[in-house]
């Protein structure tokens, strides 16, 4: 199974919105660049997944998400990408009308299975193998070991051999805990990893990435649950305004679901003078663009 990305679309990009005081830098890596259907931290969750797929000879991918799923959208084009068919166990009762996010995984070729919230509640109870016999099941979200070592390989892709020193703090938006654990496992260990949680009520992500680290000496790593505006993919006016404004500043587009929040709960812990003097903090830009209502844009 060969899929060939080109990493060299992802860049580095300083940024200097008009709320980021002189004693704070930050750059923003735009993972969101690598790909226009398959971008962002869902290539590196899905990676190794698809290889140990194809290892172990299985001819087809099935996985979890719902009706705006980010990794169903990623997973829907990464299959069709590698010539396998998927299968995507979605939350709900299938509608009369799919979502953007499911009408473009049906036409990449996603089969679609609906089952009700309360199943999906008890989904890992099911035993998908037996009857799906010829699938490699992925994890929704990506969340396993092998997403986690694919994500070691994002800040790889780093390269701040310009700068005097090297990231002080490196920050990206938390839903599974997969990709922050891939940065905390592969970060130098006197740099800080901060996870800015975007769900409600998500104590039990501690556990959750532990199970997925490596043996200690680790650096030191937080969650912050302050900044989820609500909860999972809850969109305020003052969320839409931000990334509006930082679309202005910057250029650069952010998502409604994860990396919005994640640099308006920056902006705020910036504000409240969280990140000390002499910071320089590196933001994963985890792409999720294809979630927003019009073409990567908040309008």
């Amino acid at each position: 199974m060969n899929i060939q990305l080109d990493y060299n679309n992802i860049t580095l990009q300083a940024i200097s919105p008009s709320w980021l005081p002189d004693h704070v830098r930050a750059s923003v890596l735009r993972l969101d660049l690598l790909h226009p259907e398959v971008s962002g931290n869902k290539w590196f969750k899905l990676r190794y997944n698809l290889e140990e797929a194809s290892a172990q000879g299985k001819t087809r991918i099935f996985t979890f998400g719902g009706a705006y799923s980010n990794h169903i959208a990623a997973t829907a084009a990464a299959c069709r990408l590698a010539g396998i068919a998927c299968t995507g166990v979605i939350r709900g009762e299938r509608p009369a009308v799919l979502s953007h996010t499911l009408r473009d995984a049906s036409l990449r070729g996603m089969e679609l299975h609906f089952i009700s919230r309360e199943a999906y509640r008890h989904k890992n109870e099911t035993d998908w193998n037996t009857l799906y016999p010829d699938a490699y099941i992925v994890p929704e979200g990506g969340n396993n070991a092998l997403g986690a070592k694919g994500c070691e390989e994002i800040l790889s892709l780093v390269n701040d051999s310009s700068d005097d020193s090297s990231f002080t703090h490196i920050a990206c938006a938390v839903g599974t805990g997969t990709t922050l654990a891939g940065l905390i496992n592969s970060a130098a260990h006197q740099q800080e990893i901060v996870g800015y949680v975007v769900l409600k009520s998500a104590a039990y992500l501690e556990q959750e990435i532990q199970s997925l680290l490596h043996a200690a000496p680790l650096p030191h790593w937080q969650l912050r649950h302050e900044h989820h505006g609500g909860g999972y993919a809850k969109v305020t006016p003052a969320l839409t305004a931000f990334i509006r404004q930082f679309y202005e500043e910057t250029h650069i587009p952010l998502d409604i679901v994860y990396t919005g929040k994640l640099l308006m709960g920056f902006r705020q812990d910036v504000l409240d003078g969280v990140y000390p003097t002499g910071s320089n903090v590196l933001l994963i830009h985890t792409g999720g663009l294809q979630g927003n209502p019009v073409d990567g844009q908040v309008s």
